[in-house]
């Protein structure tokens, strides 16, 4: 199963045109994010508001991730001036490139002005430029402008959800909206279930479970159900288990 280095912004002298700080809000939208990605089986590493971006990608680049995801909000060169939401990426990476696109294409549905939503490469910004993973740092609108500001405050789970949304399109999985609470048996004939990265036959094997074990059943896709053995998430089928 996937994981990224969730990178959300560490600027706390950046302050809301209404009160607050980007670091405060961007922090508050990662917190959004985190049930959404638990219950969508995609793991993440998350900086801390005492690390800067120079310790957030070294932290990045020390482990082996497939996203890198920085979360920001922006200011114009003319206070108040400009509204947008930017998903930036390095040009030289597909999957950055492509990670960029899908993250702007979903915020299209839920920000107010979609004409003004985009991807754009760029050389300038440290986390898409100097970042192992595929990156992509997100400007997701103008804290100095009152109305985007105002609409970021209002909107932190319909963003996350977006993103998360997003994240799942990029990487080929189901999303869901939160974690199950049941649980279930491996009934076998055989020695062991597979547990797989993705709900399909054909997806790779991430480990084998022992007939007669019991799992977790985060969520059910299909005749696939997402589970946790071990440490590891991933699928097993649903045609072998027996659900308590």
């Amino acid at each position: 199963m996937p994981i990224i280095y969730l990178s959300p912004s560490t600027q706390e002298n950046n302050y809301y045109v209404n009160g607050g700080t980007e670091e405060e809000y961007m922090n508050l939208l990662a917190d959004k994010m985190v049930p959404y990605l638990d219950a969508s089986g995609i793991r993440y590493v998350r900086n801390t508001p005492s690390m800067t971006a120079s310790s957030s990608i070294a932290a990045s680049n020390a482990g082996n991730y497939d996203l890198h995801l920085a979360l920001h909000s922006n200011a114009a060169p003319i206070y108040g001036s400009a509204r947008g939401s930017i998903a930036f990426y390095y040009p030289g990476s597909a999957q950055g490139k492509r990670a960029a696109q899908i993250i702007a294409d979903g915020l299209k549905a839920i920000y107010p002005l979609p004409d003004l939503v985009r991807a754009e490469a760029t050389t300038a910004i440290g986390e898409v430029r100097r970042t192992r993973a595929p990156s992509v740092l997100l400007e997701l609108a103008f804290h100095d402008n009152a109305a985007d500001a105002q609409w970021i405050k209002d909107n932190l789970d319909a963003v996350a959800r977006n993103l998360v949304l997003s994240l799942t399109e990029y990487f080929g999985i189901p999303f869901f909206e939160r974690e199950g609470s049941s649980s279930g048996t491996v009934d076998v004939d055989w020695g062991a279930l597979n547990l797989r990265a993705r709900p399909e036959l054909s997806a790779p094997i991430l480990a084998q479970i022992p007939d007669g074990t019991s799992l977790p059943l985060i969520n059910r896709y299909q005749d696939w159900y997402l589970t946790e053995y071990r440490g590891t998430t991933g699928y097993v089928n649903a045609r072998y288990l027996s659900v308590d």
